[in-house]
Formats: structure tokens, C-alpha cells, sequence
């Protein structure tokens, strides 16, 4: 149905017959996500940015707040990071910015530590040379989509001919939605690849969604009727052309809980148990946290399965189960699933008395 070398993905609903190399490491939840800027050009009906970061001049490193140097590279180290995709608003009205970062995380892991960026832009000649020579890689397009019926006659098409002459791999990323097809044959005649999203409601596009027509696939989710259907027609037309269809449901259940997963076995502690799913579980006590040492000492547990903070113990969850008879009422007790991201959201949180429901 889609050509000789098209593979599909069965897990997420996500085919393709080309990756680039950009696209291979996120496939694996190996690539931090930078966002650089809120900062944007553009009105995008369809952008799916926050309200936190949507034209605001503020910088991200997954979930992680950036407010230096050091705090990138931490979290690139806490994923193990084999590269670097970078996003907003759009990244090259901070280009300084861009670069600096681009230096850092090069000088940091190496050259081989892969780096792409995202532009709605289309940047001359001496600002493509800038970034290729501090180290990017790749460089994805994203066209204004009242200029996709005139992509040949725009700025685009020469920015991305010189892209290609520094020595840059070129595409050309935008939402799989009416109109695509257009893009796609460009893409086709430039010899550059092109990936197709899946077109996602969001808490602040659904409005301008609505407005536009667009309904979602289903009442459990946030993808758009027909995007998925507008990839495959445009596959099926356009053979030769290197196409990656990005789904909406890979990009949750295979890009982020690898990328999970990764920071998890990276950070968990001794005591830890990373889930499946890419969580941390632990036990919790809360109370007066020298009695509680106390209490773990008389108990002779090993000071490598817990760790104290201000006002709790956190300690495996099969050592909280094991000494639960012992636990003073003083005490609170329960088991806690979190995220292994900055700021360890909780996911979950259950009585001690509802003991072994976390057997993995």
C-alpha cells in the first residue's frame, strides 16, 4: 500500500519510509527536546504551544525551566542524551542564543551528539553557514500555510537550496491537514524529506480548530479526524518522496515513555523500581523525620534503600511493606509513583494498606 520500502509501526499507528537521523534518535527517546523561545513571528491557527510558553521569551529542556548553562546540561546528562532537537515559537529570532547552546551541547558530548532545529523562517545564506559551522546537524522548514500553493515562487525555496549547499540535512516539518499535498510535491522536486504530524487539538489551539472545521478523532483523544488519512493519500501519490507520518499516539506511547524510560534508569535511586511505563515507585513515611529514622534504624534498615528530606523518608516500596506492622499512627505511610522528570510530578499516590497493588 505505501511502497516498497515503507515500514509501519505497529505499537503507535506511525509509518514511514524514511527517518532522518533526527527522527531515528527521538524514535528511540534519545533527544532532548530544547525549547529556546516562546518568541514567534508567527499566528499559527493550529500552534499547540502553552500559555506558559506561547509568545514569551522563556526557555525549556523538556519539562525542565532553563536558566543557564548548567541546567541543560543536566538534563541532557539525566536522559543520557544522544542529541538535541530545537523548537519554540521560533528558535532563530534568539539566534545567539541558538548558537550558544548549539556550542554547548557539542563541546559538552561531542560531535556526534546529533542536533536539529525547527524554523518557520527562512534564513539567508550566512546565518545557515553560522549554525552548520558552530555544529548543526539538520534543519526542518515549517512554511506559513498561506504559502503553500506558491512554495517555488517564496523565499523557502532558496533558503533551503543553500541549506543543502553549507552542508545542512534538509526537510520540511508541518501538520498533516488540507493543503499538504502541495508541500509534499515541493518537498519531492527539492529532494528533501518531509514529515507529516498528526494534527493535535490543544488547550490552546481548540478554539481556532473548531473554527476552522476540525473535529477529534474520538472523544479519548486529542487527534484531528482525517490528519492520519491526508498522510497515507499523500504516500500513495508521491513515490520517491522521503516521508516520515508522525502520529499523535507515538508520540505518546513510544517517543516520550522511551524518553521516560531513559531518564528513569538514568536517575532512579538504589531503592527505586522503574516501571514499565518509565515512572519511579517508592514507599513514603511523613512525620517527624528523626523518629522516623529512628524507627528504621531499630528496624536495621540499610541506609542505601531510603533517603530523607525535610519532611518525609522516602524508601523502597517492598521495605515500606515489609515493616508496615512496625509503623507508628504518628506516621503517614503510602506508595507514590512520580515521573523521573524535573519537578518529579506525582503520578500516583496509595495507602499502605492497599499493600502489593505495585508488583511489577
Amino acid at each position: 500500500m505505501y511502497g516498497v520500502n515503507m515500514k509501519y509501526e505497529t505499537e503507535s499507528g506511525s509509518f514511514y519510509n524514511y527517518l532522518s537521523s533526527g527522527c531515528k534518535f527521538c524514535r528511540d527517546g534519545a533527544k532532548m527536546v530544547l525549547f529556546v523561545t516562546g518568541l514567534c513571528h508567527r499566528d499559527c491557527f493550529y500552534c499547540p504551544v502553552s500559555e506558559e510558553k506561547q509568545q514569551n521569551d522563556v526557555t525549556f529542556a523538556n519539562e525542565r525551566p532553563i536558566f543557564s548553562h548548567e541546567d541543560i546540561l543536566c538534563e541532557a546528562h539525566s536522559m543520557q542524551a544522544l542529541g538535541t532537537g530545537i523548537t519554540g515559537g521560533e528558535p532563530l529570532l534568539v539566534l545567539e542564543r541558538v548558537l550558544g547552546h548549539i556550542k554547548l551541547l557539542k563541546d559538552e558530548f561531542g560531535p556526534e551528539h546529533h542536533i536539529h532545529l525547527y524554523t518557520a523562517s527562512t534564513p539567508s545564506r550566512e546565518i545557515l553557514e553560522q549554525l552548520h559551522s558552530t555544529g548543526l546537524d539538520e534543519i526542518r522548514f515549517h512554511p506559513d500555510i498561506d504559502t503553500w500553493d506558491r512554495l517555488d515562487c517564496s523565499n523557502l525555496a532558496t533558503s533551503i537550496e543553500e541549506a543543502k549547499t553549507v552542508g545542512l540535512d534538509v526537510g520540511i516539518e508541518i501538520p498533516s491537514l488540507p493543503g499538504a499535498q502541495q508541500v509534499a510535491d515541493f518537498a519531492l522536486k527539492h529532494s528533501i524529506f518531509l514529515n507529516l504530524n498528526e494534527l493535535e487539538f490543544s488547550q490552546t489551539n481548540s478554539q481556532a480548530m473548531n473554527q476552522h472545521g476540525f473535529s477529534t478523532l474520538n472523544d479519548e483523544g486529542c487527534a484531528v479526524a482525517g490528519s492520519r488519512e491526508k498522510a497515507e493519500g499523500i504516500i500513495e501519490q508521491c513515490a520517491g518522496l522521503h516521508t516520515n507520518f508522525c502520529s499523535s499516539g507515538f508520540k505518546d506511547r513510544v517517543q516520550l515513555r522511551k524518553r521516560l524510560l531513559r531518564t528513569a534508569q538514568t536517575t532512579a535511586r538504589e531503592f527505586d523500581e522503574v516501571t514499565p511505563d518509565g515512572t519511579l515507585l517508592f514507599g513514603v513515611l511523613e512525620g517527624e523525620v528523626e523518629s522516623i529514622i529512628g524507627l528504621l534504624e531499630q528496624l536495621d534498615v540499610p541506609g542505601n534503600l531510603y533517603e530523607c528530606t525535610r519532611v518525609r523518608v522516602e524508601l523502597g516500596w517492598w521495605v515500606l511493606e515489609d515493616i508496615a506492622d512496625e509503623i507508628d499512627s504518628a506516621f503517614s505511610a503510602w506508595y507514590e509513583e512520580c515521573y523521573p522528570t524535573y519537578g518529579r510530578m506525582v503520578v500516583e499516590k496509595t495507602p499502605l494498606d492497599e499493600a502489593g497493588v505495585f508488583n511489577y
